[in-house]
């Protein structure tokens, strides 16, 4: 969807308080930072992670407050959807079992209906 609507939406990954940090809560087999406590910490991380995965989404960072977090229930992993007005017109379930990529595509043709993107 990103690359077929990239130059009339504009798509963000927003990169929120690590998951699984070394000095807190750690899955067996999961790369694991320690909790960064500065946002260039954390901008560093996320740098780190945005290219060990391929992102090819334009990254932003939240600070290390949590504010977008807090604001929008970030964490795990949402997908969301934000009108031209500000108003959120789509959110996913927790990620990744609750990404539905058909109802992401379905809000954004709601939202934008000049915006069509390939049926899969």
């Amino acid at each position: 969807m990103y690359r077929e609507c990239k130059d009339r939406v504009a798509f963000y990954v927003v990169y929120i308080q690590e998951a699984h940090a070394s000095d807190s809560w750690r899955l067996a087999g999961n790369v694991s930072v320690a909790t960064p406590h500065t946002f260039e910490e954390r901008g560093s991380v996320a740098s780190s992670c945005v290219r060990k995965l391929g992102i090819e989404i334009p990254a932003l960072v939240d600070g290390v407050e949590n504010a977008t977090e807090s604001a929008y229930t970030g964490w795990p992993d949402r997908l969301y959807l934000i009108d031209r007005d500000g108003r959120v017109a789509y959110k996913s379930g927790p990620g990744p079992f609750g990404f539905h990529p058909g109802e992401l595509k379905s809000a954004l043709e709601r939202v934008a209906p000049g915006v069509k993107t390939a049926q899969r």
